[in-house]
Parts: C-alpha cells; sequence; structure tokens
C-alpha cells in the first residue's frame, strides 16, 4: 500500500515551512518515528518525523523549496515493496494532477492533494478518493488559473518565469508578465533560487521564513495596536555591586548572571501590582483578558533575525533560576533549537538593545500583549546624589505600551516601579 505523508500542521498557525535538509532518499527503508527531513517553519527549525515505517518511493520538493502545510513530503511504501523495486516505481513517467483552486498549487508526481495523508493502492498509483484531471507535464510547472489566463491573454506560458515554488508560475506572474520582442524561452530552473544577480546594483536573495513571519508581526502590531513610548532611566551602581558579589557563585554552578535575570525579576514584581500591563484587549467580544500568569519573552538576537522565547511563571523563579533560563533560551535560539513550546504564551515581552550598543529605541509591541520593556546600554555619567555630583552608572530604559489598554499615568507608574527596584534590589528581592 501506498500512503503519503502530508506536511502536518505542527500549531501556532503555521502555514508554510522551508526544507532545510532531507535526511531520507528514494528506495530507503525508515522506521515509524524516524526524522524525515529538517524545516524551517517562520518559528522554529525542527524535524518532521514519519507516521510510518516502510520504504521511501517518492520525495516532494528540494532543499531550499517552501512547502504548504497540507502538501505532501514523501510517498510511503508500507508493505510489499523492496528498496530496489520502489526506486523503479518512484523513476516512472510522473505526471501533473492538477488542482481545483488556484491557492492549492500542483505539484509535479502522482499524489493526492487532500489537507490529510492518503493511503493509495499501490496497483492504482493514480487513484484517490477525489477525481483529479490528469494531463501530461509540460516545459513549465504552473496552476490552473495561471494557464488559463495565459491561454486567454494569447501568452507562451513557458515564456514565463514562475516566481512560485520550483518555478511554478501562477496568476500574478502572468499578470506582471511583460514580454518583449524576441523574449528568450523560459529558463528551466530544477534547484531552488538562492541567490539571482542583476548586473553589478541589486542582489536578489529570497526571504527566510523567519524574515517573513518578522515583517508579518511587526507590521500587524503597528496596524493593530496604538503605541505610545516613554523613556527613564535610573542609576544602578548598588545592582552592578551586587552582581560582582554574586557572579562567581553563580560561575560554580555554570551560570551566567547578567543584568537582564535584575531586570526580569523587576519586570515580574511590577506587573503583579499593574496587570494592565499584563493583558490584552478582545475588542471583537468587548472585554479584557488579565493574564493570571508572569510568562516573559525575551527578544533574542540570532543571525536568522529575531526570536522571542518565553521564561514561562517568571514569578516562580529565583534570579538563579532566571539566569538559568535565559541561558538555556539563548543558546538554543541561536542553535535553532527552540521548540514550538518556548515560544509560546507570552504575556510581557523585554527587548536588551543595550547589549549590541544602543542606548534609546522605540520597541515594537509583541502584539497582542499590552507592553515591551527596551533596555538600553549602561551609561557611565555624572549624577547627583545627596547634592553632590557624582560619578554614576546609569540605564536607559523604553516602555512601550498599547494605549489603548494602558493609560500614560498608569505606564508612567508602572516604570517608577521597575526604577525603584533596579535602584534598591533589596527592596525587589524581600518582596
Amino acid at each position: 500500500m501506498r500512503y503519503i505523508f502530508n506536511f502536518p500542521d505542527i500549531g501556532e498557525g503555521l502555514e508554510e515551512g522551508t526544507i532545510l535538509e532531507w535526511y531520507v532518499v528514494k528506495g530507503q527503508a525508515i522506521k515509524s518515528g524516524q526524522a524525515l527531513v529538517n524545516m524551517e517553519t517562520d518559528k522554529i527549525v525542527t524535524d518532521i518525523p514519519s507516521p510510518k515505517a516502510g520504504t521511501i518511493v517518492a520525495i516532494y520538493g528540494s532543499v531550499g523549496e517552501t512547502i504548504r502545510v497540507g502538501s505532501p513530503l514523501v510517498e510511503i511504501e508500507i508493505e510489499g515493496v523492496s528498496g530496489e523495486e520502489a526506486i523503479a516505481v518512484a523513476n516512472e513517467p510522473v505526471k501533473e494532477v492538477i488542482p481545483e483552486e488556484e491557492g492549492a498549487a500542483g505539484v509535479v508526481g502522482t499524489m493526492e492533494l487532500a489537507g490529510k495523508s492518503a493511503i493509495l493502492p499501490a496497483s492504482d498509483e493514480g487513484s484517490s478518493k477525489q477525481k483529479t484531471e490528469e494531463k501530461p507535464v509540460t516545459k513549465v510547472q504552473a496552476t490552473p488559473l495561471a494557464r488559463a489566463m495565459a491561454r486567454d491573454m494569447k501568452i507562451d506560458i513557458n515564456t514565463i518565469f514562475g516566481t512560485g515554488p520550483s518555478g511554478r508560475v501562477s496568476k500574478e506572474d502572468v499578470q506582471n508578465f511583460k514580454p518583449s520582442k524576441g523574449s528568450p524561452e523560459r529558463i528551466q530552473r530544477t534547484e531552488p533560487i538562492t541567490r539571482i544577480l542583476s548586473g553589478d546594483s541589486v542582489t536578489y536573495e529570497p526571504l527566510t521564513q523567519i524574515r517573513k513571519a518578522i515583517a508579518k508581526n511587526m507590521l500587524n502590531s503597528k496596524q493593530s495596536t496604538a503605541h505610545m513610548t516613554l523613556f527613564d532611566e535610573v542609576e544602578i551602581s548598588v545592582l552592578m555591586g551586587i552582581r560582582e558579589k554574586l557572579k562567581p557563585s553563580f560561575a560554580e554552578k555554570n551560570t551566567k548572571l547578567t543584568y537582564l535575570s535584575f531586570i526580569v525579576k523587576a519586570t515580574v514584581q511590577a506587573l503583579k501590582q499593574y496587570r494592565q500591563l499584563n493583558s490584552q484587549i478582545d475588542i471583537e467580544n468587548e472585554r479584557m483578558i488579565f493574564n493570571n500568569r508572569y510568562n516573559i519573552g525575551i527578544a533574542v538576537d540570532t543571525p536568522e533575525g529575531l526570536v522571542v522565547p518565553v521564561i514561562k511563571d517568571a514569578d516562580q523563579l529565583s534570579i538563579l533560576q532566571i539566569a538559568q533560563k535565559i541561558t538555556e533560551l539563548s543558546d538554543k535560539a541561536r542553535d535553532r533549537k527552540l521548540s514550538l513550546d518556548d515560544m509560546k504564551e507570552g504575556t510581557f515581552t523585554l527587548t536588551n538593545y543595550g547589549s549590541i550598543g544602543g542606548i534609546y529605541a522605540t520597541p515594537v509591541i509583541n502584539y497582542p500583549q499590552a507592553g515591551i520593556l527596551g533596555i538600553g546600554r549602561i551609561i557611565v555619567k555624572p549624577v547627583v546624589k545627596d547634592k553632590m555630583i557624582v560619578i554614576g552608572n546609569v540605564l536607559p530604559l523604553s516602555l512601550s505600551v498599547d494605549h489603548r489598554i494602558v493609560d500614560g499615568g498608569e505606564a508612567s507608574r508602572f516604570m517608577n516601579l521597575i526604577l525603584e527596584y533596579l535602584s534598591d534590589p533589596i527592596l525587589m528581592m524581600m518582596e
């Protein structure tokens, strides 16, 4: 029996993923639960395991290609076919299954396009429960709508360069096509495009899944919230002294003690007193949602882009435990080993742009949260203490809030409490 395994929905509104690495080849015997492919989604990089044991007879998608949820990944023979026979079957002439809608772009190969994985009889490889029109593969992959549009516009679809997966031509490609005299034949693309050079003036590179997610989330935040940002600073010489005393004992536990650990603690203590900052607004149902947990997102800068893992129930953790979680999550983020659970259920976010060198910024709210606290670089400068000018260590902070949820006075009082905790950390630890 043939079993078609489609790219599954692994949660959090996932729509698509990019293939980073295949672990299997055609003709290979596999076990249930064995990793098939390494995929990059808009949140994480993860291995996709096989739900069945058997022999791989077909693989859909190349490294670098974007696959939508519900599209086939592999075809597995789950009984009665050896590896050599599977390769022979997989190398037979393939046909293109034409989907009914523009959104369900066809993939070269014999498959079922339903959203759920399907089992096909080995004796009838092209059949499925839903009848589909089959026709021989032409020189170019294209959606049915794109083919129809090109035919109506009297355009040879083989001269159009497709921007979809594996060079597939979409309706947008047809609409944007501008024929020129002596148009060259369409360049056949068998490998995903990773870089296209156009003269010396520009370089094109495809968007990564993480960059797509960042762009989508930032725009959504700006369009969906009423941003307001306030700025302040706090002298933290006492905190610096405490940190220096604790660093050796933390190092013995293989934990790096940073200022961020104290700021997380101070933020949680302040959120307990100002619950508006630990909430979100539900306009559709005309209600507020107040979070009873204190899950603090930590923005981490990685080579691939910004990710925000979450310290769950930070109010129940000591400074040591918070420092350990920051180290653990930061390492996982940079090694691209974060799980979906590491990224879920944040209620408030911190972003430490000061670790790179910034002093002030206007951080963008991690929608639908009510606020985000930005942390700048510590500055050594003159300050007034006991009516005397002395050298101080000043930490700049920026607080962005959703002004629909948090009023200016509430935001200022919340910020003032954080400043008080950081200037006199004993208060924070006693509470």
